[in-house]
């Protein structure tokens, strides 16, 4: 019987040797970069109901906790894109994508 050998390897080379993951390794780098900057353009009781979510073209999706805090940075979305883009990002809109609860999932 043969025994294979596993080799560990870091994000960073996988991602290297692949062309998907690297791709997906760069737009989660730019996420959390357009995170970071209108983080402080949110309120601060708002910072922790919001997770930098997927890029597709111009559009940028944030993850929202819960309703209440969509409907909180409904309100911020010009004022958030109008800064990401004098920042230099290509950004459209950003959409907002509210995690949906389960009766499995406890509340936080």
């Amino acid at each position: 019987m043969h025994s294979r050998r596993h080799i560990a390897v870091s994000l960073e080379q996988a991602a290297q040797s692949s062309p998907t993951l690297s791709q997906l390794v760069r737009q989660a780098r730019e996420a959390n970069a357009r995170m970071k900057a209108i983080e402080p353009l949110l309120p601060p009781g708002l910072r922790n109901s919001i997770q930098p979510g997927p890029i597709q073209g111009s559009t940028w999706s944030l993850i929202l906790k819960n309703n209440a805090a969509a409907s909180k940075v409904r309100y911020l979305l010009p004022a958030l894109e109008a800064h990401l883009r004098t920042k230099g990002w290509d950004v459209a809109q950003i959409q907002l994508k509210v995690l949906s609860s389960s009766p499995w999932q406890t509340p936080q």
